[in-house]
């Protein structure tokens, strides 16, 4: 089972990105540019502009920045609503800037666009909309109200109205675009990197598991000796002190204390798994395995096991990894999860291939995200029935995913099908439901032969 529980929520974080110290660097980097092309138009081009007030207007960002560098320490995070509030005030500054320099006329007026891309990426939708909203208004007050932009002989620097209207529409279709695409990037993005940690943990408690079996298993091997002797010895030791009633008691606390240390660690011993010669299985025992936590769940699984047509009928062993029994027991739950009665799960392989299908009897995948099985985060609204069978299940395809990742780092390719589909045999009638087919070339997890074939031996002791 994929465990979620400790991933942060990406829509109620995704505006706690962003550092003030970034805010404020990229500030500098836009006053140090807005005073450049001031000086630059005046000096070289001969602008007559309003030097006071634009000054103004780049002093009001300086202070901005000064008040946020002495006053608030540079590693606050900003939350959604101060973030939208450091945007919504370098927009408007720009837009006051332009007011002042020609408005729509001055070739800079493209920059409305960029507090626009870095609310999309970073901020709410509520938060992006209304900072859109703003530059669309920006931009249609400035085509209509702004000073003109004039030489210092009184020639006024005019685009012709059509290219005037051109900018606004340019303007505005950039705003709708860039946030729509922006943000839909910046979703994909964070909720791949959401399911990737999700993956790694899974992987890791799956590793915990099986690395803590390994220590249960080789200590249970390595004490077995020295509590035979022990128990041996103590046992002599009885039958010496026949007549020492008051010893003979301490000498069979001795033995009764050797034979539960015995049991302990036999019983532990079962949950062993990486043992050196354990670290491969046979692959009917690893599928067995795999499923075996979800055999209680009132929904029979059926085991059907063999070669393919001319195949070796001995059962391969395979490596035993944490990413294949991870990988396998997430489809079985999910097969469980929307059976109705009972699933199977096929084990076949052949000299060159490995291949199993985990198949329920349940109503199959929804035609229309099969073709997106695999993805993190896939939402599909739940139907009455669904929500009855899965209470509380939220359905974002994130333990497919889990799966499909940890199976195909092992080298395995997965298909997704329905019972009706051509990956289905004739003779499937009653397995109408979800087909899951995992396919492994064989030399990619053998564990007897093969790039990937396991050198067994002696168990090396536990070094102290």
């Amino acid at each position: 089972m994929s465990d979620t529980s400790l991933l942060p929520s990406r829509v109620g974080l995704r505006g706690n990105w962003v550092r003030l110290r970034t805010v404020t660097a990229i500030r500098w980097a836009a006053i140090f540019g807005q005073i450049t092309a001031l000086t630059v138009a005046q000096r070289l081009y001969q602008l007559d502009l309003e030097l006071g007030l634009c000054y103004l207007i780049v002093g009001l960002s300086v202070v901005g920045n000064l008040v946020a560098v002495f006053v608030v320490p540079e590693n606050k995070r900003l939350t959604d609503g101060e973030n939208m509030f450091a945007i919504m005030f370098d927009l408007l500054q720009l837009s006051a800037l332009l007011y002042l320099t020609g408005g729509l006329n001055n070739p800079f007026s493209l920059l409305l666009l960029g507090p626009v891309t870095v609310s999309a990426a970073t901020l709410s939708l509520r938060s992006t909309v209304i900072i859109g909203a703003t530059a669309i208004a920006a931009s249609s007050f400035l085509m209509e109200f702004h000073f003109p932009l004039k030489t210092l002989s009184g020639l006024i620097l005019r685009v012709p109205d059509v290219f005037m209207l051109g900018t606004w529409v340019a303007i505005v279709i950039g705003v709708v675009f860039i946030s729509v695409y922006t943000r839909r990037v910046m979703g994909e993005m964070s909720a791949m990197s959401e399911a990737l940690q999700a993956t790694q943990m899974a992987l890791a408690r799956e590793q915990k598991l099986t690395d803590l079996g390994g220590v249960v298993a080789a200590a249970a091997h390595e004490l077995g000796t020295p509590l035979a002797t022990i128990k041996l010895t103590s046992a002599e030791l009885i039958e010496d002190l026949e007549d020492h009633p008051s010893m003979r008691e301490d000498a069979e606390l001795i033995r009764d204390q050797a034979d539960r240390c015995r049991d302990i660690l036999r019983s532990m011993g079962r949950a062993g798994k990486d043992d050196l010669h354990l670290r491969q299985a046979p692959l009917t025992t690893l599928v067995r395995d795999a499923a075996e936590p979800h055999g209680d769940r009132g929904i029979a699984i059926n085991f059907e096991e063999g070669p393919m047509s001319g195949g070796n009928p001995r059962t391969p062993s395979v490596l035993r990894q944490p990413e294949i029994i991870h990988g396998l027991r997430n489809l079985v739950q999910n097969a469980v999860d929307f059976a109705n009665e009972q699933i199977w799960i096929e084990v076949n392989w052949s000299e060159d291939q490995i291949l199993i299908r985990i198949i329920d009897d349940g109503r199959g995948f929804p035609v229309d995200i099969i073709g997106r099985i695999g993805d993190p985060f896939v939402r599909r609204r739940s139907s009455a029935r669904s929500v009855k069978q899965r209470p509380g299940y939220e359905g974002m395809g994130l333990g497919l995913f889990i799966a499909k990742t940890l199976l195909e780092r092992s080298g395995a390719e997965l298909l997704f099908a329905n019972g009706s589909d051509e990956m289905a045999a004739p003779n499937r009638d009653a397995k109408s439901g979800a087909i899951v087919q995992v396919t492994w070339p064989r030399e990619k997890i053998d564990a007897r032969a093969g790039p990937n074939a396991l050198k067994t031996g002696l168990n090396q002791p536990i070094e102290y």
